[in-house]
């Protein structure tokens, strides 16, 4: 394509440089290409990005041409066929009109003669398009190259005939020959290029929703195999109440385990519904310490009976504030203080703790209990991995996610057979006064 008649080619450095400099031109849509994927499925956005990014990709094209034989040539054809074959018939038809504006603004000679040899190829792209969406990459490939000289040829044939400037055609036609065959490896590269990025894109998208499948079935195979076991042993016994000739004590004792059951049963559905809503509901300015006193005194039995003895040190001066959901930073505590409690089967010792650490506030619960190995730690948090034996580990998994979306951190440190320690610390919160 050309947009001026000039004396004179210019020299061979010259012609390598601005070649170089239309092909970075060219290829540089290819940098917005995964934002533009992501955005196929919203039409308007899409068609409005595509036409942005290749129209500026043609009009910067059209402002640095490569000079040869008495033209300027500037590859124009191409990301007008690229922007074309991938945005539809309404992008060619915008990135047409743009293409003859800007030849109006660059101050080209003829322009009315050049806008009608042009039109004519808008039929063949529009035809072309159709064939396009639903060709296979060597076909692709093949209708890009084709359509990009087509458009190069006749409305430079079109042109030369109507000016009568026919012998600029066959003036070095081995130069000629050379920016057609530059051309269509350019379209070449650029096409395979956009279809790689196409697979690659459309290849994580499957790996993302297959790995979503698998958790969506491990989560509905962990929730079957937990709630079966208490209705399992809730069956049992009912069918052992209906036994004729039962003692009362014993009617009693296994109504007791039917309710024991049913109620492990509702912990379980609790843990999962609170797997789902995990996100603060209300932010509100909470006082770590006395958050953790309350932890205290919600263990204290649960500690005593389990033969363990409480400590709880609270920061001084100031009140430790962070911003969350109260709530759900009391579920987050209590999950993990049960936790250490149970890490202590023989009895032991547990230790809650606040500090002020210039913008953080830190919560310490720290356990005598028989401790973690570095694969345990490394799991713990995990879904469906729990140290005990009866545990779904969604507790604890619960806990991480409500802390994590409080900002805060999580530093776990244990050693088997001396104990745990788990360090929560948070932005610390400081409240506005006034005056």
């Amino acid at each position: 394509m050309f947009c001026r008649i000039v004396v004179k080619g210019a020299p061979m450095e010259h012609f390598l440089k601005d070649f170089l400099l239309n092909v970075l031109i060219i290829s540089s849509p290819l940098a917005l290409y995964p934002f533009l994927y992501r955005l196929r499925h919203r039409l308007i956005y899409y068609r409005s990005l595509m036409f942005f990014i290749f129209a500026l990709a043609l009009i910067v094209t059209m402002c640095f041409p490569v000079k040869i034989i008495g033209f300027n040539y500037d590859f124009r054809s191409i990301p007008l066929t690229i922007g074309s074959l991938y945005g539809g018939g309404a992008i060619a038809l915008l990135l047409y009109g743009t293409l003859i504006m800007t030849r109006y603004l660059l101050d080209s000679p003829d322009n009315l003669l050049y806008a009608l040899s042009i039109l004519p190829t808008y039929l063949i792209v529009y035809i072309a398009i159709r064939k396009f969406q639903q060709a296979s990459l060597v076909w692709k490939l093949a209708w890009a190259v084709i359509l990009s000289i087509l458009i190069k040829l006749i409305t430079l044939i079109l042109f030369l005939t109507i000016t009568n400037q026919y012998s600029y055609l066959l003036n070095q036609p081995l130069q000629l020959l050379t920016t057609y065959a530059m051309q269509a490896l350019i379209v070449g590269v650029t096409v395979y290029a956009i279809e790689f990025l196409n697979r690659h894109y459309h290849m994580q998208e499957e790996v993302v929703k297959s790995e979503k499948m698998r958790l969506v079935s491990d989560m509905a195979a962990s929730v079957a195999h937990e709630i079966r076991n208490p209705l399992t042993a809730v069956r049992g016994f009912i069918h052992l109440l209906g036994s004729p000739g039962i003692q009362a004590d014993k009617k009693e004792f296994y109504k007791n385990i039917c309710f024991s059951e049913l109620d492990r049963a509702e912990h379980i559905i609790a843990d999962y519904l609170s797997l789902a809503r995990t996100d603060p509901e209300l932010m509100e300015a909470i006082n770590v310490n006395v958050e953790v006193e309350y932890l205290s005194n919600i263990l204290l039995t649960y500690a005593n009976f389990n033969n363990v003895n409480l400590s709880v040190q609270l920061a001084k001066g100031d009140a430790p504030l962070t911003m969350g959901d109260r709530y759900k930073f009391r579920q987050a505590l209590i999950n993990i203080g049960k936790h250490a409690i149970e890490a202590m089967p023989n009895g032991g010792m547990l230790e809650l703790a606040t500090e002020c650490r210039n913008d953080i506030a830190t919560v310490t619960i720290r356990d005598t209990g028989s401790g973690m190995t570095g694969d345990q730690l490394k799991r713990l948090g995990t879904p469906y991995y729990s140290t005990k034996e009866k545990g779904t580990g969604l507790g604890m998994m619960i806990s991480f996610s409500i802390i994590k979306k409080m900002n805060g951190k999580i530093d776990v440190r244990s050693e088997v057979g001396k104990g745990t320690r788990f360090t929560l610390a948070f932005p610390r919160h400081k409240p506005v006064t006034m005056g």
